[in-house]
């Protein structure tokens, strides 16, 4: 049905701006994690199922404008909602099921039915996709030249097709194609050469599709390396860090050992490329590429020299390398104000840069205990390397507070001791195995899951975990046969 005029009217800058943690007033900032009370109603819908719930759901773009059904949501609040989170909070699944009815944005659709479908119900333009069905006399023509791809059931020669040149980076021979097409097993084909390819030098070699996947989270700048072919000012030899995380996703090693491993990895030419694992440092010379990091601080890469000069550097408090490595690894880009779970108490302003005023502390009380465990870990002045006593060193420049710096913090919630607990946290949570399925997902695909895709998503982060054991390799046998991938 088309939804009333809400009756009680507030201003613009209301509850929907509190669950973005956009506002700036003292109470607001302590509540961005409203978009997970939407999802903790809505868990099994695919509009949750995919990721994070965006602030186009109930907003115009973004806050503070709200979309109809922001408006919707906004009229069924109670008057005190936006001034008290615990009031705000405890009311939100009222308001949310009593708007399930409306059609907020008349495009003929319930908020629920939209909801349920991934949809957005306040944005006219976005409803639900239609089933992708056959009928009988569809699904009974053959697979022929003539007819075109199959986009009934698997078309094995469209499928081989795309894994050979995504994977091995050429297309397949006359040959090949002709042999699937006749196969008395196309899958385990598919799977024959899907595991060829991950040995290819184009998927694992240097600048391959591995290698470059890497380049977000590492971030090379030519002029800054050390090692081989090294920049004017050398300061870390990046290498050290690809090599780690192309090994990590490789020969059914652990993905979660980017993030765990107390070990280095040094790739070695040759006809084919391979990654050898080494408990010291893969380069000792020149000195500027050295890993000077004792094993027992190691954290996998979020503990590499060239981490430490690029992201650290200088910093009291290293708040860049803590968000390098929420967005990195665990899909939260703090700037879109994405995985805020504030922490009691925080932020505290250790360093004097003000970040308790109201504007700033929406996203520091999540992003400053993700800092502190980095705070021990020294970057450029001193060169790369763990020491206790760090913050004692920047008393002078930036007062004596700042000694006062705990080590431990605070991920998804849950306490960490150090930079090693933060790892292992990291790579143990749900988010890791999102954010590893969604590169490669994203690779293959062209984009990220769509509502409709929310389930297959769903199935392989979750198999990564259990079933493939945090195997890369196995999980894309799994991924090559999503309907996203593998459909024409």
């Amino acid at each position: 049905m088309t939804q009333p005029r809400p009756t009680r009217r507030r201003r613009a800058t209301g509850w929907l701006a509190l669950a973005a943690g956009l506002t700036v007033s003292a109470d607001a900032w302590s509540i961005p994690q409203a978009t997970e009370g939407l999802c903790d109603v809505y868990a099994d819908t695919r509009l949750c199922l995919s990721g994070p719930v965006s602030c186009d759901t109930c907003h115009l773009g973004g806050p503070p404008a709200l979309n109809p059904y922001g408006e919707a949501l906004h009229g069924e609040l109670p008057t005190d909602a936006e001034k008290d989170p615990e009031v705000f909070l405890s009311a939100l699944e009222d308001a949310l099921r009593a708007t399930e009815g409306y059609d907020s944005d008349g495009d003929g659709i319930s908020n629920l039915e939209e909801i349920q479908a991934g949809s957005k119900p306040g944005d006219a333009a976005s409803v639900p996709a239609p089933p992708g069905t056959c009928s009988q006399e569809e699904s009974d023509v053959a697979s022929l030249p003539e007819h075109g791809y199959d986009t009934c059931r698997t078309d094995y020669a469209y499928l081989l097709r795309k894994v050979t040149i995504d994977f091995c980076g050429h297309s397949p021979s006359r040959a090949d194609l002709d042999a699937i097409r006749t196969a008395e097993d196309p899958d385990g084909l598919v799977d024959e050469t899907l595991k060829a390819c991950l040995d290819s030098e184009h998927w694992m070699g240097k600048d391959g599709v591995l290698w470059n996947l890497a380049n977000d989270k590492i971030r090379p700048i030519a002029a800054l390396k050390a090692g081989d072919d090294p920049g004017p000012i050398p300061l870390g030899d990046y290498e050290d860090d690809y090599a780690l995380y192309v090994y990590s996703m490789i020969d059914d090693h652990d993905v979660r050992e980017q993030l765990t491993a107390q070990f280095f990895v040094k790739r070695v030419d040759g006809t084919q490329t391979t990654y050898e694992l080494t408990n010291g440092s893969p380069t000792f010379f020149p000195l500027t590429a050295l890993q000077t990091i004792p094993r027992e601080q190691r954290v996998g890469l979020l503990s590499t020299r060239w981490f430490l000069v690029f992201f650290t550097m200088f910093t009291p408090i290293p708040r860049t390398s803590a968000a390098q490595a929420y967005r990195s690894y665990l899909g939260f880009d703090i700037a879109k104000m994405e995985g805020l779970q504030p922490v009691n108490g925080e932020p505290v302003d250790y360093d004097l840069k003000d970040v308790q005023a109201d504007a700033c502390a929406v996203c520091h009380a999540t992003l400053d205990p993700l800092s502190y465990p980095f705070t021990r870990y020294n970057g450029l002045g001193g060169g790369p390397k763990y020491d206790e006593d760090r913050m004692d060193g920047f008393t002078a420049t930036e007062g004596p507070q700042i000694a006062n710096t705990p080590e431990a913090g605070v991920l998804l919630g849950e306490p960490v001791a150090d930079l090693v607990d933060w790892g292992r946290v990291a790579a143990n949570s749900d988010a890791f195995a999102q954010n590893v399925v969604r590169d490669f997902w994203v690779h293959l695909v062209g984009d990220a899951p769509t509502p409709d895709e929310a389930e297959a998503f769903e199935r392989l982060w979750q198999d990564l975990q259990v079933r493939h054991t945090y195997s890369v390799e196995a999980m894309l046998h799994d991924l090559i046969r999503t309907e996203a991938y593998s459909v024409p």
